[in-house]
């Protein structure tokens, strides 16, 4: 694993980086906060996990390598967001879960620019969610969120537009 820390970026030392993914690049841009608590884990795949500058990682916040994941510039994520961009295989029903490995990537997950997403999010493999959106609190993510949408809920459905 390659760790890449922006020397303006804040990274609490209460923060959990887990580096046994060997191959796997975690970049952290300039301004940057990942708050006390916020674990970065390994997880099926060995995708990136690209954070631009100005992202702020509130406590709790937890993120799985798996396929990647790319959250853009100017992004506020709150408290207890999940990041899964992997999926367990299951359907073998004659073997455990855990022994089935994983499914195909979805193309792991993106999060564009100038992004806010409230506490306790869900985000899954094939979330896209474009520039200048708002997600509401308890929100699981999977599929493509069109720019300036403001979204809630689970399954999201839109709630307005930001104009």
């Amino acid at each position: 694993m390659t760790l890449q820390i922006d020397p303006t970026a804040r990274i609490s030392t209460l923060a959990d980086i887990e580096d046994s993914v060997r191959g796997t690049v975690i970049r952290i841009g300039a301004r940057s906060v990942v708050d006390s608590f916020v674990k970065i884990k390994p997880a099926g795949g060995s995708g990136d996990v690209v954070i631009g500058e100005s992202v702020t990682l509130n406590s709790g916040c937890v993120i799985y390598t798996g396929n990647g994941l790319t959250i853009g510039d100017n992004v506020a994520v709150a408290a207890n967001c999940t990041f899964a961009p992997v999926n367990h295989a299951f359907e073998d029903r004659e073997r455990l879960i855990v022994d089935q490995g994983f499914q195909p990537s979805r193309g792991g997950i993106t999060i564009g620019d100038d992004v806010w997403i409230g506490a306790n999010c869900v985000f899954l493999d094939g979330a896209v969610v474009n520039t200048g959106c708002v997600i509401a609190a308890g929100t699981v993510v999977k599929g493509n969120v069109p720019a300036y949408t403001v979204i809630a809920g689970n399954p999201w459905r839109q709630m307005g537009k930001r104009s």
